[in-house]
């Protein structure tokens, strides 16, 4: 049986692929590339995290998963602040992201919390009410 964080992020890199396209129809080729680079990498690295050796190499995948969903959010927030995707495209697309982020946290402080360390420090780059209001 799937996990359901491998499901949402597989989901999501299928929905950053149509987010792609759009942006190579409006000639935003290199910005097109970086969210399909980062926003494919989060579920790509969780699922290679399936296979991991150990709990060590599952947290870092998990931890890679995390950096790369901070820079797809980063990416999000660029193309809606530079009018590039419209309001209701970027709180859908948004939306989707800040539950895997909010996952993949879960998932790091269970395994945080048995090795007793603690490496991650938010959930987001973006943690004022401002952020998570747009």
């Amino acid at each position: 049986m799937k996990s359901l964080i491998v499901d949402k992020s597989f989901k999501f890199a299928v929905r950053i692929i149509g987010l792609a396209r759009f942006m190579r129809s409006k000639k935003e080729f290199e910005l097109a590339k970086q969210i399909l680079r980062c926003g494919t990498s989060i579920g790509a690295n969780i699922a290679e995290a399936q296979r991991a050796q150990s709990d060590k190499d599952f947290l870092a995948k998990i931890y890679i998963s995390a950096k790369e969903a901070n820079e797809t959010e980063y990416w999000l927030r660029l193309f809606y602040e530079a009018k590039i995707i419209s309001d209701k495209q970027f709180q859908s697309i948004h939306s989707d992201l800040k539950e895997i982020i909010k996952m993949l946290m879960s998932a790091t402080k269970t395994l945080e919390n048995k090795a007793g360390k603690k490496v991650l420090r938010s959930s987001s780059i973006y943690n004022n009410k401002d952020a998570d209001e747009q």
